[in-house]
């Protein structure tokens, strides 16, 4: 609220009673316009929340003795129909001097006047509004783990959330249950006041409201006036198919609820996942260790590999095929948002036979000495020597 908005705005129509009211008959009337139009009330009414503000406005000037007084003069010297002329100098209304000039030797009465009309064109008059419009609400982010499976599948989750959000019993408001908060006086409702430190002016949380723009004459027993306490909820989140392990995943609108009918900040969910016996992950691939003989990798062989919830497949091993060795398997892997999906890779091992019987043994000897002329290190030897 700037001091221009004594000059054009009526707040005795917009609580409406009298120019002669008594403060108990405007109190009676605030608090009756202020049920019917509370944003709790009237969640999602853009013109239920603008009424609201503008009769919390007006009993914050005509509640007080003060600020009535220098709003009755103002409104009697100008005839109560006073607007401030436009595409003007900021500070000169367009007249060549200063209007608080005017009532600078007029008394005390000219004083008050001087000091309300000397801000009505200024750049530091007026006060922003921005602490009373709708508040967006805190973005909270929690986690959850789950089985490999459910991160390739996909799985809804009971996720329990504890946090600070509008107290149950007052319903944000801060006040007792009957009675409801007005506009601070000192700060006109935007939250904030200001204080010169040398040539510079400092904004700071007002001292009466402490940032919140509203005044608690009887705060709310449960959270004594905060409109804020703890609370706990459980929601059921969907988890989309293909979530890796450490992703971070955004629920739009189920954060802390918005203050002054603004919207609800965002939940962010870090996934884990807990590790598979068989089945790794790259990418939107899975991977698989498949442990083969000799024979199989040298003379070749069709071997099956399990598939992650389907049926084994088969892959073929070329003959003369080295230890190590990686086979892709398409569409086995991890479904893409696309809806395309990834590959099962499969990579083969060695097994080396513990215990060998006697059949084993000789027929491995003989391949030892039909390959005696072989040396698989040779080439490793020769470069070694590289310089």
């Amino acid at each position: 609220m700037s001091t221009k908005d004594f000059l054009e705005k009526d707040y005795y129509k917009a609580l409406g009673v009298a120019k002669t009211a008594k403060p108990a008959e405007i109190k009676a009337s605030y608090r009756k316009l202020a049920r019917k139009y509370h944003p709790d009330a009237n969640k999602g009414d853009a013109s239920a929340e603008e009424r609201f503000k503008e009769i919390s406005e007006a009993y914050s000037v005509l509640s007080d003795e003060k600020r009535r007084k220098e709003y009755d003069e103002a409104r009697s010297l100008f005839g109560g129909g006073f607007r401030a002329p436009t595409g003007t100098r900021p500070g000169q209304g367009g007249f060549g001097f200063d209007l608080g000039d005017i009532f600078s030797g007029a008394g005390d009465a000219g004083g008050r006047l001087g000091d309300l009309f000397g801000g009505v064109f200024g750049g530091g008059g007026g006060r922003t509004t921005a602490q009373n419009r709708p508040r967006r609400g805190a973005d909270v982010e929690t986690e959850t783990t789950l089985s490999f499976g459910d991160a390739i599948d996909g799985t809804t989750v009971a996720l329990r959330l504890t946090g600070e959000g509008p107290c149950p019993t007052c319903h944000g408001t801060g006040a007792k249950a009957g009675t409801v908060p007005h506009m601070c006086p000192s700060c006109g409702g935007t939250g904030q006041e200001s204080r010169n430190q040398g040539s510079f002016g400092i904004s700071e949380p007002c001292h009466e409201c402490h940032g919140r723009g509203l005044v608690v004459d009887d705060p709310c027993p449960d959270c004594s006036g905060s409109g804020r306490a703890m609370s706990s909820r459980t929601i059921q989140t969907r988890i989309p198919a293909g979530v890796a392990d450490g992703q971070r995943i955004k629920i739009a609108g189920k954060g802390l609820s918005g203050e002054r009918g603004g919207p609800a900040g965002d939940l962010y969910v870090r996934v884990h996942v807990k590790p598979h016996p068989v089945f790794g992950r790259s990418g939107a691939n899975l991977t698989v260790t498949v442990p083969v003989t000799f024979a199989e990798l040298a003379l070749g062989a069709e071997v099956k590999v399990p598939s992650h919830r389907g049926a084994p497949v088969t892959v073929r091993i070329p003959q003369g095929t080295p230890n190590g060795r990686t086979f892709r398997v398409a569409g086995k892997g991890v479904r893409r948002k696309d809806g395309t999906s990834g590959g099962l890779l499969v990579t083969v091992e060695v097994m080396v036979p513990k215990d060998l019987n006697g059949k084993a043994r000789h027929a491995i000897e003989d391949l030892r000495e039909a390959t005696a002329g072989q040396d698989p290190r040779e080439d490793l030897l020769e470069r070694a020597k590289e310089t």
